[in-house]
């Protein structure tokens, strides 16, 4: 039972790292704020944000952005233990099935 859970949240996660931005995410409108920023303000004329890391100025974020940012973070936090983590559940089920 465990294992069946641990084999199909492997393969969600799997399936958030390989999510193209350019190719699929852009088209329905799930581009990272990062994103719009460089492509607003090309080179580094970013704004300066003047309420600070979490200040009371900070409004509350929507179901979407917080997506966007989770789909963001597994593709550049988990790329490495992704490859290490299938390795070894690729090695368990050729040895014992």
């Amino acid at each position: 039972m465990f294992g069946t859970i641990f084999q199909v949240s492997l393969l969600l996660i799997n399936a958030i790292a390989i999510l193209n931005e350019e190719r699929f995410l852009a088209r329905i409108g799930w581009v990272s704020a990062s994103r719009l920023t460089r492509e607003a303000n090309p080179g580094f004329q970013q704004p300066y944000d003047q309420t600070g890391y979490a200040g009371q100025g900070q409004v509350d974020i929507g179901i979407k952005a917080r997506m966007i940012e989770l789909i963001n973070a597994v593709r550049t936090l988990m790329r490495i233990p992704l490859i290490v983590i299938n390795i070894l559940v690729i090695l368990y089920e050729l040895a014992w099935g």
